[in-house]
């Protein structure tokens, strides 16, 4: 590689590591806009939908303007969501302590179906998200189709699994990282993930249609 060529790999990998530390700040500061509370789950869905325009080749969007915009659209049906999985979350959590508590006094069935429980809640938010960021669609078919797709693709949801746990796990062992990279990266590879399973459906529903 010749002398030009080191420095315009230099630069596209500067331009990559600033356009993720900016796409990080957003997160952070719109979760802050919303008090955390009714933040975070629009600003999610908005880092999302950036990963996805960035990987789907639209790498010179105005971030800044972009971001705003999908922050303000998805709002109220990111919050609903985003609380609709905390309250289920907190939920399955009491229910936890409880089986712990009852220390073998109840049938085997119970714990069993419990984690069978936590297995499709699981499957479900780390897929509703993405399908938000993605697809049109009421939030009732988003959660039907990210049981469905959960299931159906297992080997990508452990993927998705590994990869947000092995991040955020990283970022606590080196938290300078959190205010800079952890929201970005956790993103962008959760919905190249997810958009892989989503362009192969995509094209499987135009073939069916064409036949």
């Amino acid at each position: 590689m010749n002398a030009n060529g080191v420095v315009t790999s230099l630069d596209k990998i500067m331009h990559w590591v600033t356009k993720l530390a900016f796409l990080n700040f957003l997160w952070i500061v719109f979760s802050i806009f919303g008090l955390f509370v009714a933040g975070v789950f629009p600003a999610t869905v908005a880092t999302l939908n950036i990963s996805r325009k960035w990987i789907g080749g639209q790498q010179d969007i105005k971030i800044w303007k972009s971001f705003k915009s999908i922050y303000r659209q998805e709002f109220i049906s990111a919050n609903l969501l985003g609380w609709l999985f905390a309250l289920i979350g907190l939920v399955l959590y009491f229910n936890y302590r409880l089986l712990a508590a009852s220390q073998g006094e109840v049938i085997f069935i119970v714990p069993f179906a419990f984690y069978i429980v936590i297995f499709m809640y699981i499957l479900t938010v780390i897929w509703t998200f993405p399908l938000l960021a993605y697809y049109q669609a009421s939030i009732m078919r988003h959660l039907k189709n990210a049981l469905v797709i959960g299931l159906t693709k297992i080997h990508i949801s452990i993927a998705k699994v590994i990869v947000i746990f092995s991040v955020l796990y990283l970022s606590l062992e080196l938290p300078v990282l959190i205010p800079f990279y952890t929201f970005s990266i956790c993103s962008l590879v959760w919905i190249w993930l997810s958009m892989h399973v989503f362009s192969k459906l995509d094209n499987r529903s135009i073939s069916e249609k064409n036949l």
